[in-house]
């Protein structure tokens, strides 16, 4: 088992850790465009390997995407964070080349390999990969519904104070502040819907600040996190690798599932070693519908800047 990890920034070099500390692949490759700094990481890694207990072969590389032949899976976490006076068309026109090209490099060198996508915005990030990769869609995943439950149970055991290991729960619909959907009605405590627990304020306060759980981060760090995210890859790339069958929000590219069609949203779905192996339709309320729609426009009107 081989994984590829694009962009070794925090994000990437959390991605490759958590990965390489579960023990369940025997290589991962990290690949970016600065000169020595993908090698440094992999070697900064390696050297935690006895100390951390791990097997795993980290490798690094400077562009050479002939080192990443052969891999199951490949993660894309490459691109900029907006700045200061940037138009959204100006980010997504830089980020969609950056991704695009990795793309078609990654899969010139691993024809069968399953990609996900953790580049912002990430939902169109995921439909564009779609629309120019040639893969099968169940070999396209977006990271954001995996990171953004993990959220929403931080706040749900915060709230309700509870351990963690109580909380259930999931989101789904867009990666952003205003398109995400944390579908409370659905969420438990030890099978216990959390309504019963907490009331309306608190409920509120919960959906809120799940939203806008990654802006929090950033005001707070000065930059966008990387523990969580790294994370939540390592859980997508270890279901696939171990073919756990695990039930995971992520984006997908969608075909008359949830009333949408020719868009890529979050969604629960089954991913084992074939990666999507089934969407989950779940059933939603009245107003969830509304949101998750809402969020399918908001995505789509964002998906209109992409030039491929």
């Amino acid at each position: 088992m081989k994984v590829t990890v694009v962009g070794a920034g925090a994000v990437g070099a959390s991605c490759a850790e958590y990965i390489a500390m579960k023990n369940f692949c025997s290589e991962v490759v990290l690949v970016d465009i600065k000169e020595g700094f993908a090698e440094g990481k992999a070697m900064d890694l390696m050297q935690t390997a006895s100390l951390n207990g791990f097997d795993t072969k980290i490798t690094g590389t400077t562009g050479d995407y002939s080192k990443t032949a052969g891999s199951h899976v490949a993660v894309i976490t490459s691109g900029i964070p907006r700045k200061p006076g940037m138009t959204r068309e100006e980010l997504i026109g830089i980020n969609a080349g950056i991704v695009k090209d990795v793309t078609e490099n990654l899969v010139k060198h691993s024809p069968e390999v399953i990609i996900i996508v953790v580049s912002n915005p990430m939902d169109t990030m995921a439909y564009l990969v779609h629309k120019t990769s040639g893969l099968p869609k169940h070999k396209i995943i977006g990271m954001g519904g995996a990171l953004d439950s993990a959220r929403f149970k931080y706040r749900l055991a915060e709230a309700l104070e509870s351990p963690i290991s109580d909380v259930d729960g999931m989101v789904i619909a867009a990666h952003s502040d205003t398109g995400m959907l944390p579908l409370l009605s659905k969420a438990t405590r030890n099978g216990v819907p959390v309504t019963e627990f907490l009331d309306e304020e608190k409920q509120k306060y919960v959906i809120e600040e799940t939203k806008v759980g990654g802006a929090t981060l950033t005001k707070l760090l000065g930059t966008s996190a990387w523990y969580a995210p790294g994370a939540a890859v390592s859980v997508m790339v270890q279901a696939i690798a171990c073919d756990q069958k695990k039930m995971i929000p992520c984006s997908l590219m969608l075909e008359g599932e949830y009333g949408q069609n020719d868009i890529c949203l979050g969604v629960p779905a089954i991913i084992g070693a074939n990666g999507v192996e089934k969407i989950v339709n779940v059933t939603l309320t009245a107003e969830e519908q509304l949101k998750f729609a809402e969020a399918a426009n908001a995505v789509r009107e964002v998906n209109g800047d992409l030039k491929f």
